[in-house]
């Protein structure tokens, strides 16, 4: 194992425990490009990106991602069906098996770091088998100068070989693939898989225990941007429910768009240096910045292209989960450094596919805390074996999967964080419309648009009857009006015609709510516990 304390004045992998390999350090994006063309791992497309499959693995794998159980986790850490402990010995033996098969190949080296506010810096080597995993670390973690590169000293380390399948009966892992922390020896170990959002999503996972237990810091599963007078937005949400698409608009400077810290000195900073996003269905009328960012430089994942290396955005045959990972300098309005100010604004983003919530709401304090606990979104038919109708699905705090603490931890920062700040909470529907999934239809990007350019512009008028609805249900303010909306979507009864199946829908998903939460119920202030729904089905 390497001593993270001694600064590492080269790249030779032997205090890893790799031998005799033929290192690739640092190279450039355009190197790595081609290298993975001429291996044969890649094609270019017509626009120039590089396009990938990910192989047997074209998402995430929950059940395969583990903590080492030790001195600095045993009592912090959440244990759980989220995460699974991992014997300590057990990981010093896996470790050994993988750096020994990387041991006489031909390894990729990257020195990057995590966190744009230098006083939460994280200062990262990866080690990959492939050069298209490199060239993802390249692309998502933010890139030193060449000045910093004389003095780097890594802290943690990621070890990525997806050529690597475990023994499940001698390793310990419950498959052939696995992905896990071990925060006294600073590695994220990933094998067996080719999914490169195992690499990024190792360091947020730890930066989700570092920042708040070290370092006074709220982790957050959430896009940011900031306006033109220095006003900063962030958009929590899971995957499908627009963060990306929302957060990326050409009048606001974009901070990032996945991962951020909430600081005690008031600041919102980017973990990451660039941007990982779905592309199923993407369009350049509907999403033109993230479309123009497909690009030399960029990589494509799993998608289908036609003759002439044109993307078939539509084609989910190999994943629905279809998705690029660029720099963000690939979009033309950054914030640079990736810092913002307190937020004014939060948006929680949710795809209600049972079409019962409405397109946006205010919440109450009370009622932010619930919904971050909550983390609530849907399901729709046919994303994953089994689903044939619409399933609520919940994710607390909006990134369950990552999150090392119990989710009472985070929402109790963030619940400090809004009252401090006096920030206005939102709840966003950019799921479906006049009916659930099957019969309605998704709401439309532009109305979703126009109701946050309405926050952001103060358009939507003060907390009073006149202005907002309180919805029956939920019990949240639904704006009776807003610009470029009609006034009948903001209210999604009236879109069903049909109140008996909205309300006993309505009562179906407050009751998923309401089961949900019983998991954190002992965890949660009476306030909290205020903030769900109002009224349950029978």
């Amino acid at each position: 194992m390497v001593d993270h304390t001694k600064k590492t004045k080269t790249i030779a992998l032997e205090a890893y425990g790799i031998k005799n390999a033929k290192v690739k350090y640092q190279l450039s994006s355009d190197e790595l490009h081609r290298l993975t063309i001429e291996k044969g791992q890649g094609i270019a497309s017509s626009s120039g990106a590089l396009a990938v499959n990910t192989g047997e693995f074209t998402g995430r794998s929950p059940q395969d991602r583990f903590i080492v159980k030790d001195d600095i986790t045993k009592d912090r850490v959440w244990w759980g069906k989220i995460n699974i402990p991992f014997d300590s010995d057990k990981f010093e033996a896996l470790y050994n098996k993988v750096t020994d098969y990387l041991s006489n190949k031909e390894v990729f080296v990257r020195d990057s770091y995590a966190c744009a506010d230098d006083n939460y810096r994280l200062n990262i080597r990866v080690i990959n088998e492939y050069p298209w995993s490199n060239m993802f670390a390249y692309n998502m973690f933010l890139r030193p100068t060449g000045e910093e590169l004389k003095d780097f000293t890594p802290e943690w380390t990621i070890v990525s070989a997806p050529g690597f399948m475990a023994d499940p009966e001698v390793d310990g892992t419950r498959q052939h693939n696995f992905a896990i922390l071990d925060f006294t020896r600073k590695i994220a170990l990933i094998g067996g898989t080719g999914y490169t959002g195992e690499i990024k999503k190792g360091i947020f996972s730890a930066l989700n225990f570092i920042l708040p237990v070290f370092k006074s810091t709220l982790p957050m599963h959430c896009s940011a941007n900031v306006g033109k007078d220095g006003d900063t937005a962030i958009f929590f949400g899971l995957s499908g429910t627009g963060k990306t698409t929302l957060s990326t608009d050409a009048d606001r400077s974009l901070i990032g768009d996945d991962e951020h810290g909430w600081t005690k000195e008031n600041t919102v900073f980017n973990f990451e240096g660039g941007c990982y996003a779905k592309v199923i269905n993407l369009s350049q009328e509907q999403e033109p910045e993230i479309y123009a960012a497909i690009k030399k430089g960029a990589i494509l994942e799993n998608v289908v292209m036609n003759d002439k290396g044109d993307v078939q955005f539509e084609d989910t045959s190999i994943t629905q989960n279809t998705r690029v990972s660029y720099p963000i300098y690939h979009i033309e309005n950054i914030r640079k450094p990736s810092i913002g100010g307190n937020p004014k604004n939060i948006f929680f983003l949710t795809a209600d596919a049972f079409g019962v919530l409405p397109p946006i709401s205010k919440l109450t304090p009370s009622q932010a805390a619930y919904h971050f606990i909550s983390g609530y979104t849907a399901k729709v038919a046919g994303t994953e074996a089994g689903v044939v109708e619409p399933m609520p699905s919940f994710s607390a705090c909006f990134g369950a999967p990552f999150m090392p603490l119990h989710p009472a931890k985070y929402a109790d920062m963030l619940s400090k964080k809004m009252k401090e700040s006096g920030v206005n909470v939102w709840l966003v529907n950019t799921g479906w419309t006049g009916g659930p999934y099957g019969v309605g239809t998704r709401m439309k990007l532009k109305y979703t648009r126009a109701m946050i350019n309405a926050v952001l512009n103060g358009d939507l008028g003060a907390y009073t009857y006149e202005n907002y609805h309180i919805h029956s249900v939920f019990g949240v303010a639904q704006p009776r009006s807003c610009p470029g909306v009609p006034n009948e979507v903001l209210s999604p009864r009236t879109t069903w015609n049909n109140d008996e199946t909205y309300y006993r829908t309505a009562l179906k998903l407050s009751n998923a709510f309401r089961e949900n939460f019983k998991e954190f119920e002992e965890h949660a202030t009476e306030e909290i516990r205020r903030g769900g729904p109002q009224r349950y089905a029978l």
